[in-house]
């Protein structure tokens, strides 16, 4: 245990002595001798402040506590709801069928504005939950050394200066400067990333250390694994690591989606066409033929109606939340709808390492005993799998490794357990699980054995020691730890035969750099003949420096396989996969070339980033694939700047200190399993199984949605094309109109939901892995989707008009030409439909025409609700419709096919070299 250091003056501290001390004094406490803090800080350890100087340093520095984020009123938040261009026009599509005194149409069009306003309002709810998260992490209560005594105060009292005591199980209640410690260990991963917890001493770190490596520092909100610890505390409420986090999270501009970006500029376009074309007939129909103002009003606002697809926004909800229901069967639950489609044009995903892309399970790789180097296979937790010598299996009867197995499963702690499933976890430290299972697979039995006395590990001695007895019935000092502290105690070496040699401390230090370079965390094991006193006990002065070196193991966590697969997947798609991640460089280089991930620039360090300025960033942000020992400033500056570069970003995260990044990212994506509560408030999907091959399946499903919702988009457009166009041109030659106002809104209803609705379920296309991420930047419907609508548009207006106005001259009535051009308009999206289906190929196939039962039965339904329009003698009273007969039918089937095959005929013009390969040459 190290003992506290007197600060130079006794004397009792005052509350000018403490609020003379500002943060800047301490602000690199982790760097400053224990001792330095005190004198800065002016405080007695052994008395602690005072009740003044308590008092006055409060007053300075204000309650430990984080700042409440500040909110418009609920009202306010609920109205920036309808400040859209969308809702705009829906709110016109109001107000003219309210004006044509259609109030069953008015209201729920006006339905559809108040949804979209309430579940919007209730989604902005989790950017405060987020903070409300992080506030809920800090410690309430804390033991506080006031005027030479001891006393538990509320958590929001403790102020700079205070000293505090810790121990095992207890949060701390601010950022500490360590001044005495004891076997301390402290889990701070939701801090820094890291997945095993932090041996803490009062050893000084360098300047500008990561804030993994800050070791003589103990962070508010953190919790204490093992140990005991006395402190000073350097920073409280906004000026502790969470309090950044907390201030960095608050300060955070979410981004739009690219969805909402390029819906916004449809609505856009959209109001202006319909606002100038609206002009335009009033103009023509006045202008030209004299038409009666309130007539052309009439047909003006039948034309705004034919024209605006009410039916959008509830298409568009409706497929984003079935994509939802489908991602959650695949374990990725989505907490914000649009982020389903934002999946779908990404083109960077920055993970984490720890268990998103390997599988969070330590596992034994390799052994070097002597001069022999041993492969172990099988990997987690599982007993099962072989340790081979130049691909020869071996067992227990090799001498040098039963002894190494005996020493790495008899000083050890942990244990294997299967549960009922099957699956195999561990009780105890997952370095020492990894131990435990390569005894297992050479079938070890540490049963035979027994411990007489043991001394446990220690931050400071970094090696365990255990007095067994074995089988063999020989006793045993069994001794496992760092490489570097069991080298020095070492004066022999057991060699292949099983005898003892000179130790070559030389050669082990090459196989000990070797295995680290490969990212293996190594460890050593050692031995010698137990004496009559290590029976009773072990103390570390008994060790003595005459032991023999057995060997060492390199241990590693594995990466998942699928996730390898994944990754390449990605690759094939053009998106980039790049590893931020709280550990070492060299372990994430390494894993890094396993997954796939690194593209030959090496990994840069947290210290690089701190050293390179925004436009330098850029650059490195795009050129490497690896960032190692990073904070949660340099990976919200990261996502930042693969931002500014044009990049579309999923960022993934489990601790506190991934929440601003992933509040930043396009897509934040939380890990359900080891995720804290803040991560998973801040992201817009977690994995309910941390699985990096899920993110895969979720983008595989955002790019399948995304490509619906233009395929949507493309088949509903030219109804209202076609309907706008029908009632241009009737007013335009001074022709009696082909439909009334609300035949236009029947037929707007009857496809938006039937056959709209039948995208949403459309299955993905071949291929879709292997297109380039979309451009996030370009429009839902792109130039040639354009001509598409607007071609087809005039193809179906073209057939209704010429329809109606043959029947017209026929001498037909006209309910029963307009009953007529209605169903023509119908049946025509009918075999539209499936047209769309495959939106650049060819679609007459089977693969194309039944792989979507839906839409068959969309077909159907449309099919009996249109037999009704023209047969119930009730609905001829609201549409002013007429029976037709058989002959009529005929002539509806006449038409779709014929806009089926003319259609078909265009989209081979429109996409003649873009089928067969579509947005490949996959980028890394």
């Amino acid at each position: 245990m190290r003992s506290p250091a007197q600060t130079p003056s006794t004397r009792e501290t005052t509350g000018a002595d403490v609020a003379a001390a500002s943060a800047e004094d301490v602000a690199s406490a982790y760097a400053l001798e224990h001792q330095e803090v005190l004198r800065r800080l002016e405080v007695d350890p052994e008395q602690g402040l005072s009740s003044e100087a308590a008092a006055a340093s409060l007053e300075q520095h204000g309650p430990n506590r984080l700042p409440d984020p500040a909110q418009d009123h609920p009202f306010i938040r609920f109205i920036k709801h309808f400040n859209d261009v969308l809702i705009y026009v829906l709110i016109g599509a109001a107000g003219l069928t309210a004006l044509l005194q259609h109030w069953a149409d008015t209201i729920v069009i006006l339905l559809v504005v108040v949804i979209n306003a309430v579940v919007g309002f209730l989604q902005e709810g989790r950017a405060e939950r987020a903070l409300e998260g992080i506030r809920n992490m800090l410690s309430p209560s804390a033991d506080v050394r006031r005027e030479g005594s001891w006393a538990t105060v509320d958590a929001e009292l403790v102020v700079p200066g205070d000293i505090v005591r810790l121990r095992t199980g207890d949060k701390v209640p601010a950022d500490v400067r360590l001044i005495d410690t004891a076997e301390l260990a402290i889990e701070e991963s939701a801090l820094t990333g890291e997945s095993v917890p932090s041996e803490k001493t009062t050893e000084t770190s360098e300047q500008g250390a990561p804030l993994g490596d800050r070791t003589s520092m103990a962070f508010s909100g953190t919790m204490l694994t093992s140990g005991t610890a006395t402190g000073v505390v350097v920073g409280t409420g906004e000026n502790t690591e969470i309090g950044r986090i907390n201030t960095m999270m608050s300060e955070v501009e979410t981004l739009e989606t690219p969805l909402t970006r390029q819906i916004a500029r449809f609505g856009k376009m959209l109001s202006l066409g319909v606002l100038v074309l609206t002009l335009l007939l009033v103009s023509l129909g006045w202008g030209l033929h004299g038409t009666p103002i309130a007539e052309l009003l009439q047909a003006a606002a039948g034309f705004a109606v034919a024209a605006i697809p009410e039916g959008l926004p509830a298409l568009i909800t409706i497929t984003l939340a079935l994509g939802v229901q489908t991602m959650a069967r695949r374990n990725a639950i989505t907490r914000k709808l649009s982020a389903v489609q934002t999946l779908g044009s990404v083109t960077t995903i920055c993970s984490d390492k720890t268990g998103t892309l390997t599988k969070n399970e330590m596992t034994a790789e390799r052994l070097v005993l002597a001069d022999e180097t041993f492969e172990v296979s099988g990997t987690g937790y599982i007993p099962e799998g072989e340790v081979t010598l130049d691909g020869q299996r071996v067992t227990l009867e090799h001498s040098g490794l039963r002894r190494f197995v005996e020493i790495m499963s008899l000083t050890n702690d942990t244990e294997l357990i299967r549960n009922e499933a099957g699956s195999w976890t561990i009780a105890g430290e997952p370095t020492e699980g990894a131990l435990k299972s390569l005894a297992g697979k050479l079938a070890f039995d540490d049963d035979a054995a027994s411990r007489l006395a043991t001394l446990p590990f220690s931050s400071e001695n970094k090696l365990m020691a255990t007095t067994a007895a074995l089988p063999e019935g020989e006793t045993f000092v069994l001794v496992k730890g760092a490489p570097d502290r069991l080298l020095a105690r070492s004066s022999t070496q057991l060699t292949a035969q099983g005898q003892t040699a000179a130790l070559d401390a030389e050669a082990w230090n090459e196989h000990i750099d070797a295995l680290s370079a490969d990212g293996l965390r190594v460890l050593a094991a050692a031995c010698r003949p137990a004496q009559a006193q290590d029976r009773e006990s072990l103390r570390m002065e008994s060790l003595g420096e005459e032991l023999i070196f057995v060997g060492v193991v390199g241990i590693v966590d594995p990466p998942r396989q699928e996730a390898i697969d994944a990754i390449k997947v990605c690759h094939d798609a053009g998106i980039q996969v790049k590893m931020i991640t709280g550990d070492h460089a060299g372990t994430a280089t390494a894993i890094a070339l396993q997954m796939g991930i690194d593209n030959g620039q090496g990994a840069i360090s947290g210290a690089e980033l701190e050293a390179t300025d925004d436009e330098e960033l850029r650059t490195l942000a795009q050129r490497h694939h690896v960032f190692a020992r990073t904070s949660p400033e340099h990976k919200l500056r990261l996502v930042r700047a693969l931002q500014a570069e044009g990049e579309v970003v999923a960022m993934t995260g489990d601790g506190v200190n991934d929440a601003p990044a992933l509040r930043r990212a396009d897509v934040g994506v939380a890990m359900g399993l080891k995720g804290t509560e803040v991560t998973k408030d801040a992201a817009e999907v977690v994995l309910a199984d941390d699985n990096f091959t899920t993110i895969e399946a979720a983008v595989e499903e955002g790019r399948r949605i995304y490509d619906n919702l233009r395929k949507a988009l493309v088949f509903l457009l030219p109804t209202n094309g076609a309907q706008a166009t029908v009632v241009l041109f009737a007013v335009a030659f001074g022709w009696t109109l082909p439909l009334t106002p609300l035949q236009v809104l029947w037929v707007n209803m009857v496809t938006g939901v039937t056959l709209a609705f039948a995208f949403a379920f459309e299955p993905a296309e071949d291929g879709i892995m292997r297109r380039r991420p979309r451009d996030p930047d370009a429009g839902i419907v792109e130039t040639r989707h354009v001509v598409q609508i607007a071609v087809v548009s005039l193809l179906i207006a073209a057939v209704t008009i010429i329809v109606f106005r043959w029947r017209i001259d026929a001498g037909d009535d006209l309910e029963v030409a307009r009953t007529l051009a209605t169903t023509v308009l119908v049946v025509c999206q009918v075999f539209y439909l499936f047209s769309v289906k495959s939106l650049e190929k060819f679609s007459l196939r089977p693969s194309v025409l039944f792989k979507n039962k839906l839409a068959w039965l969309m077909v159907a339904a449309l099919t009996l609700l249109q037999v009704g329009f023209i047969y119930l003698p009730w609905l001829h009273t609201i549409f002013d419709t007429a029976v037709l007969d058989p002959f009529y039918l005929l002539i509806t089937l006449s038409s779709g096919v014929l806009v089926l095959v003319l259609t078909e005929l265009l989209k081979l013009a429109l996409y003649a070299g873009r089928a067969s390969n579509p947005h490949t040459a996959p980028r890394r």
